[in-house]
């Protein structure tokens, strides 16, 4: 009787132990499934977000072009009078505070107006149009002088000139950048940590970072102050 008790014992034991190897083997499974599911949760977890970074800036560097062109019959004549008003420009400006040097004469072009034309023949054989161009960094004094043309309208001297046609330009872009991207960046980052707050969430590092275009605008009333403008695009990890 003893001896089917042990061999019932041990016929037990065989059967019980595979089981149980089985069942941990499934629970350690279960376990890492889990694990594993949860480590791809939270590695997939991530926030994107933007931050903006703006400047008011004002220019450093002006073109003024004052254009202007004659007519007549005789082609000499007519080139006389233009070389003569440009002389006339260039000491008007020179009188308002401009350097000789920042004082160049533009393109000048010749249009036979009898070669080709439609209807009754043109008044006037020959037209000379060409310019002076005032480049300087001493942009205040454009500001100041920018409607003095009409001083020389007054005398007779027609000038086509106006304050859009004045291109105000700004060259201290390169200065300006490192210190925008880290606003732009910082603000990213206020942004994010609001996010992760609201949403009960850590904050973790940057996965990705995507620094937009810097673009300048200038202002639709005073072109000489400028617009300057960075957005930058930041993904941060959520624990």
């Amino acid at each position: 009787m003893a001896n089917l008790y042990n061999i019932n014992s041990i016929c037990l034991m065989k059967n019980v132990l595979p089981a149980a190897l089985i069942a941990v083997g499934i629970a350690l499974a279960g376990l890492f499934i889990f694990i594993g599911i949860n480590h791809v949760s939270n590695r997939d977890r991530a926030v994107s977000v933007k931050g903006l970074s703006t400047r008011e800036v004002k220019a450093d560097y002006v073109v003024w072009p004052l254009r202007f062109g004659l007519m007549g019959n005789d082609l000499q004549s007519v080139y006389n009078d233009v070389a003569n008003m440009q002389k006339v420009v260039r000491k008007f400006l020179i009188s308002k505070g401009f350097s000789d040097e920042e004082i160049k004469t533009g393109n000048t072009s010749v249009n036979n107006n009898w070669a080709s034309y439609y209807g009754d023949k043109p008044e006037y054989h020959y037209t000379i149009n060409t310019s002076i161009i005032v480049s300087t960094s001493n942009v205040d004094l454009v500001i100041a002088n920018q409607g003095s043309q009409t001083e020389l309208l007054a005398r007779g001297y027609v000038i086509n000139s106006d304050e859009w046609s004045i291109d105000y330009q700004y060259n201290g872009l390169n200065e300006l950048k490192p210190e925008m991207i880290e606003e732009a960046t910082k603000n990213a980052r206020n942004v994010a940590q609001k996010f992760a707050d609201d949403s009960g969430s850590k904050l973790g590092g940057i996965r990705h970072a995507y620094q937009g275009q810097f673009s300048i605008e200038e202002d639709n009333y005073q072109p000489w102050i400028k617009h300057v403008r960075v957005v930058t695009t930041v993904d941060y990890s959520l624990n």
